[in-house]
């Protein structure tokens, strides 16, 4: 019988068992339960076959992509042939089909949506168990990485068994597209690795200061004037529909931001009363600052924005932003000053900030969106409601963590997880080392909390590094969110990362960097 052995992630026998197993140590993130025994079993991947009585698509799509990326030869300098009589010895142990169980038809895709599985592999046979089909794709990934090519040109696989669940359940990473625009294959390719790594939002930071790629069809004019180039650089209405689809079916939400009041300086240049006219003592100083509170027009021009937002994406959840608004811009002009009189705001600048806030929580309210906001909208004091999602994104983020969720917040936590602050060396183990319960708070906060997302900023990136620039290090957040709090070592990690980038990443074609020093990657050769 063959020897079964069982990892506890809080146990140092983890170790032991990624030496005598190497095909263990590319699973990533560490499964909350794996066990293993000594028998490999071997794979033809021509007679392979996935089963199921689902009559899932997004299952069914599932399947063809990972008969695809789950049988990769070793490498490209290898051309084994495979033959379609190839017949594996009943000794040796041989594995034909995984058996996939979904036990819902339930595919709506939110927060609340069910990712746990349960993979058994044995000699006796494969199955996969999900409650919904989230679950399977989950699990579908773990398999896949499990799967290992030989000189052979056959696969094998050890018995395993595999219990899993994620840590948090918004596990995200903000992409921005305004400082540079994203082509869609390359935001395809980047969604793929978000996959691969058990992500499930994509934060779409589509616009900003610099561009507004957002191809609008009731304010066609914003995106003449604030995209780019109107013809090549902005994301159509079938655009959006196919990066939803995509992220869909590999089991990842789509909540686009649209920022404001700040970080619309393009947004005026169409329209010449949408911003606020700073002043310099008593004359404007020929900048525009935030969104013009004291117009009731701009708030038109917002619900209009919103509505054709809420009709071309799908998600419950919308970004509203909030950060970084030039409060003195707002101070400095007189027109604004003399409105906050007439109105009892005084010259109490949150109270301006928390009138615009509730007129434009309001608007999105009222088409049916939740939504999040940046942590400075409740620094600010601005009166939000409960149901606000606070993103915290600052530094001190432990303590900022402690303010929010007292306050009875859900939060995400985004503060030590920006993949522009780039380090010589490897500084995955930074993100690695990020943990969102630093912070001495009740059970009760720590429930508020919801997940965290990496963000990559793009003033420095655009297609030509996106992928090399978020990967693997955005794979160390992947592993903190979805992994137990206690898969939290840095020396277990490091082997695990490097084969991850190797046998998964860099072998699926995903142009990962190296981050752990000098070596090579036996299937980097024809990239």
């Amino acid at each position: 019988m063959a020897m079964m052995k069982t990892i506890h992630w809080f146990k140092p026998l983890i170790l032991l068992i990624l030496v005598a197993y190497p095909a263990m140590c590319v699973v990533w993130p560490m499964p909350q339960m794996m066990s293993t025994t000594s028998t490999v079993l071997t794979i033809n991947s021509k007679k392979f076959t996935f089963q199921s009585s689902s009559k899932s698509d997004i299952l069914h799509q599932a399947f063809e992509r990972y008969m695809n990326i789950s049988f990769i030869p070793l490498g490209k300098q290898i051309q084994p042939q495979l033959s379609e009589s190839f017949n594996v010895t009943a000794s040796s142990g041989s594995l034909t089909s995984l058996k996939v169980n979904v036990h819902s038809s339930k595919e709506e895709l939110n927060l609340d949506s069910v990712e746990n599985y349960t993979l058994t592999v044995t000699a006796k046979g494969a199955t996969l168990d999900a409650d919904e089909v989230w679950g399977a794709l989950r699990g579908l990934e773990t398999f896949s990485q499990l799967v290992e090519p030989t000189e052979s040109g056959m696969f094998q696989i050890n018995e395993t068994k595999v219990i899993d669940f994620p840590r948090f359940k918004h596990r995200g990473m903000l992409v921005d597209t305004a400082r540079h625009f994203l082509d869609m294959e390359v935001l395809y390719e980047h969604i793929d690795a978000m996959a691969y790594n058990k992500y499930n939002v994509f934060h779409w930071h589509i616009v900003d200061d610099e561009s507004f790629p957002y191809d609008s069809k009731v304010l066609p004019e914003v995106t003449a004037k604030g995209s780019f180039n109107p013809k090549t650089h902005v994301y159509t209405a079938d655009d959006i529909t196919k990066i939803i689809k995509y992220c869909r079916y590999r089991g990842l939400r789509v909540i686009p931001e649209f920022d404001t009041p700040g970080h619309t300086r393009c947004w005026g240049r169409s329209k010449p009363n949408l911003l606020t006219k700073c002043y310099t003592g008593f004359l404007p100083n020929g900048k525009t600052g935030p969104i013009n509170p004291i117009f009731p027009e701009n708030y038109e021009f917002m619900k209009t924005l919103l509505s054709e937002v809420h009709k071309r994406f799908t998600d419950k959840y919308i970004h509203l932003g909030g950060d970084e608004v030039l409060l003195n811009c707002w101070k400095s002009n007189p027109d604004v000053r003399n409105w906050m009189v007439e109105k009892g705001l005084g010259n109490n600048i949150s109270l301006l900030e928390s009138y615009y806030e509730s007129r434009l929580l309001g608007i999105a309210s009222n088409l049916g969106y939740d939504y999040i906001i940046w942590q400075s909208v409740v620094d600010n004091n601005v009166k939000v409601m409960p149901s606000t999602v606070v993103n915290v994104y600052k530094g001190g983020f432990p303590a900022e963590l402690d303010r929010v969720t007292k306050r009875n917040f859900t939060t995400i936590l985004s503060s030590c997880w920006y993949l522009d602050i780039y380090a010589y060396g490897p500084d995955w183990k930074r993100y690695y080392s990020c943990e969102p319960f630093s912070f001495n708070g009740t059970q009760k906060q720590y429930d508020l909390i919801i997940g965290g997302e990496s963000c990559i900023w793009t003033e420095y990136v655009d297609d030509t590094n996106l992928i090399s620039r978020v990967w693997p290090r955005a794979s160390g957040t992947a592993e903190r969110l979805w992994s137990a709090k206690n898969v939290n070592s840095i020396a277990l990690a490091t082997p695990r990362i490097h084969d991850f980038r190797c046998k998964i990443l860099i072998r699926r074609g995903i142009r990962a960097e190296p981050v752990t020093g000098p070596g090579f990657c036996e299937y980097e050769f024809g990239m």
